[in-house]
């Protein structure tokens, strides 16, 4: 492996990793920035229901499951309510205001070019996530966009996964160590670790002590950048 390809091999005992022949993304901050849709949309919800909004930093740190897991704990039998409240906030800003993660486009096609097949799971709303990547004009890299509520369960449930391979056209017996699971949190890491697939980070830090305790990646990269750079490499 080239020395300059900045990558930081976290657990053992992966070592340098396996050429992948598939790439799983999430979506939300890891190939377009959201966070600060996301927190306006919650404030809307939080005021809506008379709680204290989340600052943008307690956003970044607590949203990690799909809506349909998430509200029921944090709202109670008004879940649905709030569910309504957020769709109307997010469907106002979602499109308008998405931004591409740098480099995220280059690493895409970097992938596509190299033969690699390229789908994500994410816990956005599977409408919400497919008009997104219809609008940036990305739906031609992956083989599947699957969303929260596409799946029986979402994400970190492994129906998530088994419904986007499946939609890929990926056999039953394939290699999971082929298959590279690449997000920005901690659930994503733990449904790669679930899935039997290489848990790749990617994000400028490594999270607060013990963030990853449970479910380790066993490589961080900073950016998009780099991933392309590590791909192309391989």
């Amino acid at each position: 492996m080239s020395a300059d390809i900045p990558f930081t091999p976290l657990v053992e005992p992966y070592g340098d990793p396996t050429p992948p022949a598939i790439l799983l993304f999430d979506w939300d901050n890891t190939l377009v920035d959201t966070w600060p849709v996301i927190h306006a949309s919650l404030a809307d919800v939080f005021l809506h229901m008379g709680h204290e909004p989340w600052t943008l930093e307690e956003v970044r740190t607590r949203v990690r499951h799909s809506l349909r897991d998430s509200f029921p704990v944090l709202f109670g039998d008004r879940w649905e309510e709030a569910r309504d409240v957020f769709y109307a906030a997010f469907e106002r800003r979602h499109i308008e205001a998405l931004a591409p993660a740098p480099d995220a486009e280059a690493l895409l096609q970097a992938a596509h070019d190299r033969g690699l097949t390229l789908g994500v799971v994410s816990n956005k709303t599977g409408g919400y996530l497919r008009k997104e990547a219809a609008h940036l004009g990305w739906e031609r890299y992956f083989g599947a966009l699957v969303g929260a509520g596409d799946a029986a369960r979402d994400k970190p449930d492994l129906a998530a996964v088994h419904h986007a391979l499946q939609a890929m056209g990926v056999a039953e017996d394939h290699d999971p160590a082929r298959i590279w699971f690449i997000g920005d949190s901690n659930v994503d890491m733990q449904v790669a670790h679930a899935a039997g697939c290489l848990p790749v980070l990617i994000r400028p830090d490594a999270g607060p002590p013990g963030e990853f305790e449970r479910w380790p990646p066993a490589l961080h990269l900073p950016d998009c950048a780099a991933l392309a750079r590590l791909v192309t490499a391989l």
